[in-house]
């Protein structure tokens, strides 16, 4: 009997994701009504329930060889994207780091750890801004803490990163100082310093201070050494202040500000896979099947981006998904599928309108 190989794997998950199947059961009643069209589509030996269980374990099919295959497809995204504008005039590379948590079964995901009554699964994101692709993707219990992912990341010199206050762990901050790569985060409340020298603002911006700071703390001191600038922001809609940490000291101070304001799309880039794609409930239980599946879905996000370029589709990824889940089946060229959709609401007939009380 053949065995049911990782791209059988790959393709069911990946129709799973397009289509948004709920479980394995639902998988193999999709596939199996189109039965006749699996062989020219790279299925080999039969689809069932079974062979996709089977496939989750770690001994059978890794995680890792998905998440290889993904990067290959966000190295040729990047490409694509590479003058995609995300908000602020900026020509270096920029990136924003962050996660978001999955609740899981309490009895059934035992290695994701979280509470001591809770179970959860973190997805911890490096997100390039420009077309929002993830470069990296950390898939880990809910015990890790988001700070010690620091260490995972390889700093890329000259390009940007904007961190969130819960990042904030000076020695692993110096790290990107160290790798001449830029920093923007925000300070935390009793962080301790002494005020250099300053820069004069424009205060009608928004901007408060502009600081160049030494680091004063017993243990802070000690981890950053180096001098940090400190940009004080007040955003009048939200009325909050706001206090900036960064590496840099060329940028003007609000572009500071609107780069970190820019941090906002890796919080979009989460709520849009939640939205869109089926990583809030899992096929498999064990840590390799939710690591495939989180791979296979963050492929399939980089693949849909990837299209959209390409064919040079004016189309959001929502919709595009929408569309691909309807004719995945389908035999007509993908570009005549899209060039026939049309988003505009036709106007009834009023001629032919029925009337309600017409005896």
């Amino acid at each position: 009997m053949q065995r049911f190989s990782r791209l059988g794997q790959f393709l069911s998950l990946a129709f799973a994701q397009l289509t948004f199947r709920q479980g394995l059961r639902d998988i193999e009643a999709c596939l199996r009504a189109q039965q006749s069209r699996l062989y020219h589509m790279g299925f080999r030996p039969r689809i069932s329930r079974n062979n996709l269980a089977h496939a989750n374990p770690a001994e059978r099919e890794d995680w890792r060889i998905y998440a290889d295959f993904a990067q290959v497809l966000i190295a040729q995204a990047r490409r694509l994207y590479h003058d995609e504008p995300f908000g602020v005039q900026w020509q270096e590379t920029v990136y924003a780091f962050d996660s978001t948590s999955i609740d899981l079964c309490l009895s059934l995901f035992p290695w994701a750890q979280f509470r001591r009554h809770k179970r959860a699964v973190k997805i911890h994101t490096l997100l390039d801004l420009r077309g929002s692709i993830p470069t990296s993707v950390y898939v880990t219990g809910g015990q890790v803490h988001d700070v010690n992912l620091l260490d995972q990341l390889v700093p890329e010199a000259g390009a940007f990163y904007l961190l969130d206050r819960g990042y904030v762990h000076f020695r692993r901050l110096y790290a990107f100082t160290q790798a001449c790569a830029f920093l923007v985060t925000r300070a935390e409340r009793n962080t301790r310093y002494r005020r250099r020298s300053w820069r004069w603002v424009d205060r009608s911006t928004g901007l408060r201070s502009d600081q160049t700071i030494r680091l004063t703390g017993r243990k802070s001191s000690r981890r950053y050494p180096a001098p940090l600038r400190r940009v004080h922001y007040f955003d009048a809609e939200k009325n909050m202040r706001l206090i900036f940490l960064s590496n840099n000291f060329q940028l003007a101070a609000l572009t500071i500000a609107d780069l970190y304001r820019a941090r906002w799309q890796v919080e979009l880039f989460f709520r849009w896979i939640k939205q869109h794609l089926h990583i809030r409930a899992f096929y498999g239980t064990s840590e390799n099947a939710v690591k495939t599946q989180v791979w296979i879905a963050i492929t399939v996000c980089v693949l849909v981006a990837i299209l959209k370029k390409q064919l040079q589709l004016d189309l959001s990824l929502c919709k595009i998904l929408q569309i691909l889940s309807v004719m995945i089946f389908e035999k007509t060229p993908i570009l005549q599928g899209f060039s026939h959709f049309d988003d505009r609401v036709s106007e009834p007939d009023s001629g032919i309108q029925l009337k309600l009380l017409d005896l």
